[in-house]
């Protein structure tokens, strides 16, 4: 395959400002058609990006484009079951905007017509494809940090207006915990290679929010002993959006944000991370254009995808259980 063949499905802003401007670029990929519920959106969309064939109605879509290769879901998550069931039924491999699903029940349908229809999910946890992420991941697999026995990770980020359907759990399934919570989350749970999770312990607050948490912390238990806290707010009283992502090591440490590696060198503490000039635009840039191509790289038959939809079934699965934790008041088992 010379060109991967994609079509967008949700014209909202991720797709503007991200996919559209890096897909178009690709000199491996085509995106050969667009859609969006709002006819005259995808109508304008299409035009800027200079998108031969646009639709308001995904049906449609997958009924006329049937060469396409792959289809990016970036609806809003109330969609996410509805359009990435069609898609794949369509035979075609998706990337889907975080979360998968609102809930769990919702991702493991998703994945059950994945694994039907012989089709492959991959879940948009852009983090991962970070510079200096990936960096800190090759210095803990080469083991140079020892033993990753405890991680934590937090972000607090204003909610933009226009992504007040967040807000609403009919539409997002849930709160700052699926926005953000989820995402750092994937990122530590990955740094520390996966452990097998044994109970979670969550509190979530509403304090300007109804429907839905605008804040948490998390602390999961690991059976092989480890431990990570997670912290993620809509409200937190701060100066400026703030993420990191720390790992503690028995032979050293590793951070992002700043980002440090620390390791022990003649009874002195040095900082071995590679400098790196990237300013925080540049970094989050970076991750996406580094999915993406690793998205159409692995449409194309290059390599296997990484941020699997299993992957995501099971962070649903955790998911689940830090909202019971948190409305029965104490820690809960991973059954």
């Amino acid at each position: 395959m010379e060109k991967a063949r994609v079509g967008i499905i949700g014209l909202g802003a991720i797709a503007q400002t991200t996919h559209l401007p890096i897909l178009t670029r690709f000199q491996d990929a085509e995106v050969v058609a667009v859609c969006d519920i709002d006819r005259s959106k995808a109508q304008f969309v299409a035009q800027k990006f200079g998108i031969r064939r646009y639709y308001n109605s995904f049906e449609r879509m997958l009924t006329a484009e049937q060469e396409l290769d792959g289809i990016v879901v970036c609806v809003p998550t109330i969609g996410h079951k509805e359009v990435s069931i069609a898609a794949l039924e369509a035979k075609k491999h998706l990337l889907v905007e975080k979360p998968l699903a609102r809930t769990e029940k919702e991702a493991v349908e998703i994945i059950a017509a994945a694994k039907k229809h012989h089709t492959q999910v991959m879940v948009g946890m852009n983090n991962r494809f970070r510079p200096d992420a990936m960096i800190l991941k090759s210095f803990i697999e080469e083991n140079a940090l020892g033993k990753i026995f405890y991680a934590k990770a937090g972000w607090f980020k204003r909610l933009a207006p226009q992504r007040d359907w967040l807000t609403k759990r009919a539409h997002s399934g849930g709160g700052v915990v699926l926005d953000l919570g989820i995402v750092m989350f994937d990122l530590a749970f990955w740094m520390m290679g996966y452990p097998e999770v044994k109970e979670v312990t969550a509190n979530t607050y509403s304090h300007q929010t109804k429907d839905v948490e605008d804040s948490a912390v998390v602390y999961l238990k690991m059976k092989n002993g480890s431990t990570l806290t997670i912290e993620a707010s809509w409200s937190f009283e701060s100066n400026s959006d703030f993420f990191y992502c720390d790992c503690f090591g028995t032979a050293g440490s590793g951070s992002l944000n700043p980002f440090r590696i620390l390791k022990r060198v003649h009874d002195n503490l040095v900082n071995v991370a590679p400098v790196s000039t990237d300013t925080p635009q540049q970094l989050h840039r970076k991750s996406y254009e580094n999915e993406l191509k690793h998205w159409i790289g692995a449409l194309r038959g290059l390599h296997p995808i990484i941020s699997t939809g299993d992957e995501a079934l099971h962070r649903m699965k955790v998911v689940d259980t830090i909202y019971k934790s948190a409305k029965r008041g104490k820690a809960v088992p991973i059954k």
